[in-house]
């Protein structure tokens, strides 16, 4: 049974003239009896009663018209459907974030997102270490990540979206807090805490080299995943922590955020997804990620790929 069969079927159903019917269909008349002919065999019963003077349905016909009409309406919906995923705008998508890109960045590109495709099914999971991340796109748990490099894992597309510099986070009552930037040597006696130092994220090493090119080696006294139990502890009088200045976006009474000099210690956030030829939902993503950067980018911003 062909789908033209079934399309001719409906309008000469609707017209019950075959003249009329063969004119709409851009058929000959001849041809549009071959295909109603065609189509009783297939189903096995008459549809139409023929008379020199009308045409008529029969019951089996006006039963088969609805299935029909039924039958022509879901093949055009999942034509439109198949459209519609293949610019992105159907489907789902697993997004991650790590550390303070949760804050800032899921609030932001969440609402774009949803205001472009509202019918993408989307997942989000925040607060999430760099290596868990790549875990999780390997695995395909996720289909995207904001992630902070370096990351080692070749079968990832890695796009740095932009460089940051690293701040201080105090206690509100800290000594430093009437400062308006920290030199990093002042806190070599300070105790701190860090992200784990040993599941291989970026944050720890970063703020190890920090303090080294500083003068001294960290005194951590508390680790967590976590940014925002980072920024709690930090307001609990626990130690001071190193973050990116974009901390600022998680909001805890009893801390207080201070840029570092010398400023040159950077930190990037990339975007990442399997290498290969992502899905339309992923292009899609990404294209907005990359627009919501360029649009909030600074001079000290950059993108470029990797």
């Amino acid at each position: 049974m062909e789908l033209r069969h079934l399309r001719s079927f409906t309008v000469l159903a609707e017209q019950l003239n075959f003249n009329r019917a063969a004119e709409l269909l851009h058929l000959t008349q001849p041809s549009l009896t071959q295909q109603i002919k065609r189509l009783e065999r297939d189903v096995g019963v008459v549809l139409f009663e023929r008379t020199t003077r009308k045409v008529e349905l029969t019951s089996a016909g006006r039963e088969f018209l609805d299935r029909a009409r039924s039958i022509l309406a879901s093949v055009d919906d999942a034509v439109v459907a198949a459209e519609r995923a293949s610019r992105g705008e159907l489907g789902r998508l697993a997004v991650g974030f790590t550390g303070t890109s949760t804050y800032e960045l899921l609030p932001i590109v969440t609402r774009e997102f949803r205001a472009e495709a509202p019918d993408v099914e989307l997942v989000l999971q925040g607060e999430m270490l760099t290596p868990d991340l790549v875990t999780a796109l390997l695995t395909r748990t996720l289909d995207v990540a904001f992630l902070r490099p370096p990351v080692t894992a070749p079968d990832l597309e890695l796009r740095v979206l932009r460089r940051e510099s690293l701040g201080v986070l105090l206690p509100e009552r800290h000594r430093l807090c009437q400062q308006a930037e920290i030199d990093l040597s002042d806190l070599a006696e300070e105790q701190f805490i860090t992200h784990p130092a040993n599941v291989g994220g970026a944050m720890f090493s970063i703020t190890l080299k920090a303090c080294l090119d500083a003068g001294f080696r960290p005194k951590v006294v508390q680790q967590a995943s976590e940014t925002a139990v980072i920024a709690s502890l930090v307001a609990a009088g626990v130690g001071v922590a190193l973050l990116p200045l974009s901390v600022r976006y998680i909001h805890v009474t009893g801390a207080v955020l201070r840029p570092l000099t010398p400023s040159d210690t950077q930190i990037e956030l990339a975007v990442a997804w399997l290498r290969g030829r992502p899905s339309p939902v992923v292009t899609r993503f990404l294209k907005t990620a990359e627009r919501i950067f360029e649009a909030r980018s600074a001079p000290d911003r950059g993108l470029r790929r990797s």
